[in-house]
């Protein structure tokens, strides 16, 4: 399974490669190729993370869904990175292996503090952010808000 994903990334990065410099490769593209990197990650390992207590000892990605988009906290410097929704698939496909460590999971929680009225577009982030992992076959760890 790990030689197709390989093989599919490849043949993705030569048809990309191909296309002429004055032209902009699609969307389209750009999201399979996303998708593809993110299937070359090896499938979650529940036992390394279930029980977890402190998730300050998260490693993997980590997402907060917010009423202005989804935050993809960076561990290392505890900063927030502020996405659109469909910026989350090709900014998860940038991060290196080595941010995979219980592979493909990622926690997420939502924005626990807000005003009146923020709990709809939350809940539409939030469902973007579901549709989005769950169609990448990524395991959500939904963790709950402080």
């Amino acid at each position: 399974m790990r030689l197709i994903a390989t093989f599919l990334v490849a043949w993705l990065v030569v048809n990309l490669a191909s296309c002429s410099a004055s032209k902009e490769p699609d969307g389209a593209a750009l999201e399979a190729a996303a998708a593809a990197r993110i299937q070359t990650i090896p499938a979650a390992k529940p036992e390394m993370y279930r029980n977890m207590r402190d998730m300050r000892a998260w490693r993997n990605p980590y997402l907060i869904v917010r009423k202005d988009g989804i935050g993809m906290l960076d561990v290392g410097n505890n900063e927030q990175r502020l996405l659109k929704p469909e910026e989350l698939l090709p900014a998860l496909a940038q991060l290196p292996s080595s941010a995979w460590p219980y592979g493909r999971v990622v926690a997420v929680t939502e924005n626990g503090v807000g005003a009146p009225g923020d709990d709809v577009q939350i809940r539409r982030n939030r469902a973007l952010v579901a549709g989005t992992l769950e169609s990448m076959h990524v395991l959500i760890n939904w963790v709950p808000s402080a």
